[in-house]
């Protein structure tokens, strides 16, 4: 696990459709703002959101959040959620697959329905300090 504590950064955020062609990236692409920390105590607390000043017209402003206690096997993170800007979250296993790529976390969600649009998201973050 200790590939994984300490605080990251989200650096990049990518979607694609069930045919693997890109659709727009998620938490408004470039401007997407995240932070994720894992603590040696095996809690872990997530945000992410969109940070333009202004989402698009009509859109609403796109947030996460969650923590809870998590495992993790070397490629599976499984954090059991006991609070969750989304009350759907709670209780719920969050599994996401882990892989490196150098420096970079790569933390891949299973596919799902977003705004009508089935996707596989993909979230690339960078390590902004050690716990």
């Amino acid at each position: 696990m200790d590939a994984l504590h300490g605080t990251w950064a989200l650096i990049e955020t990518a979607a694609t459709d069930c045919d693997g062609r890109p659709l727009d990236p998620p938490y408004g692409g470039p401007a997407a703002l995240g932070r994720v920390t894992f603590g040696r105590d095996g809690r872990m607390v997530a945000v992410i959101c969109d940070g333009r000043a202004e989402p698009p017209a009509g859109a609403p402003r796109a947030y996460m959040s969650y923590c809870g206690r998590f495992t993790y096997d070397g490629a599976t993170l499984i954090t059991r959620v006991d609070a969750a800007g989304d009350p759907a979250r709670l209780g719920t296993d969050q599994v996401r697959k882990v892989h490196f790529e150098g420096e970079t976390m790569v933390l891949t969600p299973p596919a799902a329905t977003y705004d009508g649009v089935f996707q596989q998201r993909v979230l690339k973050w960078r390590r902004i300090a050690a716990e």
